[in-house]
């Protein structure tokens, strides 16, 4: 069983595959379909109603399931998580409003059909098998029991621990995925070391002591093979179960590379927070960077005014290396090993002289830091590593954490306050 961690340390996700027949996928098919439509129904009735809260949406699935009586098939606790679910998304639009993000504020969209979906429970509609090898969905739409593909872990919890059952559909079938409460921390042992990271493109990072990560480039390997199965696809009469069939191969490859992507992430954020007590990295905008970068600035011939092209190659090259995924699983391995994550402004990390602190300004192709104050010559990323462990070791220092070296830190110790210690404040007389 595949084990998915959540950004909150006290909860764990998860994941089996399902075997089954195919007249139970098609019941698998409907209830997430259902699931669906009460998704999008909620959506609607809160766009027609502005001003309307999550407790309202949750009325109205009683609604639907008295005006449709195929609504009833999915359990009322089901009907209540796609509510739940459209209510995050109305909550992070309105989130993205008051902050004033830049860029498209993430209003939220009707779902599709598509080859992935899901359908998810709460304590009801579905059992368990006391081997915990089998699952049974007990609702209207009778899926009945599936057989569970690596469920070994489920063994070391109790039923009650679990507190969501999701079924997924994929490009290659379908999963399910148990959410237990269960508070996740791990022993260590000190290994008295501080690193920097500086993520790019060249290298997927250098770290504050020179070593660098080569950027596996998993979408960029894997073109040749998604162009050939995109032209047959083209090929295919539209409607037809042979274009069907070449539609869910082209998903397949592109479920694969987001796979070896995320396999990669977290085997390297494991590795980079099992090996330091403290970890800084850059708080980039990657949602910016590759909606807003630019290539090439051609001027129109009337005018002479610049017109800004967006680098589409560039933007891809940055989503492949998925360096949001990898700070997300930094900071999760760092709450659950104890180790401090520290998040430092990448502003002038790459022109600032990390030997005399000097501000060396170079483009994007200078790939070689050379200080004219200090004589300080030093690769670009490894100049940055050091100035981001730099900027990370002060901002540890400020949060109570202290600090006697580059290489030897005191983490996970607040410093004692004794109150009687301090000084009283004499009465007035």
């Amino acid at each position: 069983m595949n084990k998915i961690g959540l950004q909150n340390s006290s909860m764990l996700v998860f994941e089996a595959k399902l075997q089954g027949q195919d007249e139970q996928y098609r019941a698998l098919d409907e209830a997430i379909r259902t699931a669906r439509f009460v998704r999008n129904s909620c959506l609607r009735y809160w766009m027609d109603n502005r001003g309307i809260g999550r407790y309202d949406l949750s009325a109205y699935c009683k609604v639907l399931r008295d005006t449709f009586e195929w609504c009833k098939k999915l359990s009322a606790q089901a009907c209540q998580a796609s509510a739940e679910r459209t209510w995050s998304a109305i909550a992070r639009f309105y989130d993205s409003c008051k902050k004033n993000k830049p860029g498209k504020k993430g209003h939220p969209q009707f779902k599709k059909e598509q080859t992935h979906g899901s359908v998810e429970y709460k304590v009801d509609g579905w059992k368990l098998s006391d081997d915990r090898r089998y699952i049974t969905f007990r609702d209207g739409f009778k899926a009945g029991r599936f057989k569970m593909w690596g469920t070994r872990d489920l063994h070391f919890y109790q039923t009650s621990q679990i507190k969501r059952v999701r079924v997924v559909r994929r490009a290659d079938g379908y999963y399910v995925q148990f959410c237990i409460d269960q508070e996740r921390l791990e022993k260590r042992e000190p290994t008295l070391k501080t690193v920097g990271i500086d993520v790019g493109l060249n290298h997927f990072y250098t770290d504050s002591d020179g070593n660098t990560v080569p950027n596996p480039r998993h979408l960029r390997k894997s073109e040749k093979a998604l162009k050939r199965l995109q032209r047959r696809l083209s090929r295919k009469q539209k409607g037809s179960s042979n274009r069907a069939k070449a539609r869910k191969k082209v998903a397949r490859k592109h479920l694969k590379v987001s796979r070896q992507r995320k396999d990669f992430a977290v085997k390297t954020a494991r590795c980079v927070v099992m090996s330091n007590d403290l970890v800084a990295y850059e708080d980039l905008k990657v949602r910016n960077m590759v909606s807003q970068r630019v290539g090439r600035v051609p001027r129109l011939e009337a005018t002479g005014e610049p017109v800004r092209v967006r680098n589409r190659r560039l933007s891809k090259s940055i989503s492949d290396a998925a360096w949001t995924q990898f700070r997300e699983w930094v900071e999760y391995f760092g709450k659950v090993f104890g180790v401090a994550t520290v998040a430092v402004p990448p502003h002038y990390t790459s022109h600032n002289c990390s030997n005399c602190g000097k501000t060396v300004k170079k483009s994007l192709s200078t790939r070689t830091h050379n200080c004219s104050h200090c004589g300080h010559i030093q690769d670009r990323d490894h100049n940055a590593a050091r100035n981001i462990l730099e900027q990370g070791l002060r901002t540890v220092g400020h949060t109570g954490s202290s600090a006697s070296g580059e290489n030897d830190l005191c983490l996970g110790e607040e410093i004692p306050q004794d109150k009687s210690a301090r000084g009283k404040r004499k009465p007035k007389k």
